[in-house]
């Protein structure tokens, strides 16, 4: 998308690489260089600055609708932990347009019940890169998606480097779309 963008009200949006909280002012142009997982990477004046999915509306698109339970479900207090995958194959570094799933970054997903009921969620994950700024970022949009699936209570995200991320732990898919499949 090549299109130029004119943001309609100032808009929270994410520096990129370094992961800083920055506000886009209404009437700032900007090209959309990403549109994967429901956020959009822009160029803004230069820089690349992530807008997470529920400010769409301030660039022109529809924020995604709510997950909605399978069929038959309701009632039901278990989680759909298929449900789960397919949020977080949602999940995007925003200078990547591999997802987090078929990148290698997600090592572990744990469904466990609570005490009270509920149900938690433990997520173990990785960045690219030890001194990524962005993981604080990343993590938060993995916590906050997952946390959408119906009956989680609970989402816990750790960010571990051991062991440390390599291509190998990419999907064949991923390697092909990344040009690293050799």
């Amino acid at each position: 998308m090549r299109e130029m963008i004119t943001v309609n009200r100032d808009v929270d949006a994410i520096l990129i690489p370094v992961g800083t909280a920055i506000t886009l002012p209404k009437d700032t142009q900007v090209y959309i260089t990403q549109a994967l997982g429901g956020n959009y990477t822009v160029n803004a004046n230069g820089n690349l600055v992530q807008i997470a999915a529920q400010n769409a509306d301030a660039i022109g698109f529809d924020t995604p609708e709510p997950l909605k339970r399978k069929p038959g479900t309701e009632g039901n207090d278990e989680v759909d932990e298929d449900l789960i995958w397919q949020q977080l194959r949602t999940c995007y570094d925003p200078e990547i347009p591999v997802n987090m799933v078929d990148l290698g970054l997600i090592y572990s997903c744990i469904v466990k019940k609570r005490d009270d009921g509920g149900n938690m969620v433990d997520i173990v994950m990785t960045l690219t890169a030890p001194g990524c700024g962005m993981g604080d970022f990343l993590s938060a949009d993995v916590k906050q998606k997952v946390a959408m699936v119906p009956n989680v209570t609970e989402v816990n995200v750790e960010v571990s480097f051991d062991p440390p991320w390599c291509q190998e732990m990419m999907s064949d898919a991923a390697k092909l779309q990344t040009g690293m499949f050799y």
